[in-house]
């Protein structure tokens, strides 16, 4: 079955960085969109980057320049670089995918940064 798992996530300061990760299994990895998606208390869940398996991204406006998504599709893997943090960025992020006509998601890591 489908499974993704982020890891990475923590308390930093602001202007620090993080890298998140999300383990991939399940299905043929290379072939599928990865999203990265987040969600701050009180809000709703919004996009924040998403990478085809030809590597080609695209990103929300608000994180734009200082986040940077990419793939290991030899590891199964997807990574959220994330730079000059904000603490408007602090929220649970969390991987996602589309297989058939199911959505999956990981359990979510919490990034909290700090002012």
């Amino acid at each position: 079955q489908v499974q993704l798992a982020e890891s990475g996530g923590g308390l930093v300061q602001a202007g620090g960085s993080l890298r998140l990760s999300c383990a991939a299994s399940g299905f043929i990895f290379r072939l599928n969109i990865m999203n990265w998606y987040r969600q701050a208390p009180g809000k709703q869940r919004e996009l924040v980057a998403s990478i085809t398996g030809a590597g080609t991204s695209s990103y929300a406006d608000s994180v734009k320049g200082r986040f940077t998504i990419s793939r290991d599709n030899a590891k199964n893997t997807v990574y959220l670089q994330m730079t000059s943090l904000k603490p408007e960025d602090t929220a649970v992020y969390y991987c996602n995918t589309q297989h058939y006509r199911n959505v999956y998601w990981g359990q979510g890591t919490q990034v909290t940064v700090s002012s």
